[in-house]
């Protein structure tokens, strides 16, 4: 039996952690979860407002074996945004009519297969 993935969803103080025997499970769970969180409005911080697209309400974050790791931001206007790493997060374009979520298991899998 391969390692599990292990998913980590964020939304304020609100944590969910999950185990995945494989990454299209975790990654189908990371989906269903931040598709239930909603939209934000304009946000005040500091006497700076910010737009909700500069917001990030929810992070999902997958890791596996290898060292695989990365995740998804969800937006506060519902846009999601993909990327990979830890410490240094490095966007993931995504290929044209790729959802963020198809194109951080794009990468994932590959990553996971070196």
């Amino acid at each position: 039996m391969g390692a599990a993935y292990s998913l980590t969803v964020r939304r304020g103080p609100k944590v969910v952690k999950s185990s995945h025997p494989e990454l299209a499970g975790a990654l189908r769970a990371l989906e269903e979860q931040l598709r239930v969180v909603p939209q934000s409005g304009p946000a005040t911080l500091f006497k700076r407002e910010y737009a909700p697209v500069q917001q990030v309400v929810a992070r999902g974050e997958v890791r596996g074996p290898r060292r695989v790791r990365g995740g998804v931001d969800l937006r506060g206007d519902g846009s999601t945004e993909a990327w990979t790493g830890r410490i240094t997060k490095r966007l993931v374009e995504p290929e044209p009519g790729e959802t963020a979520y198809a194109s951080l298991g794009r990468v994932l899998a590959t990553r996971a297969a070196d």
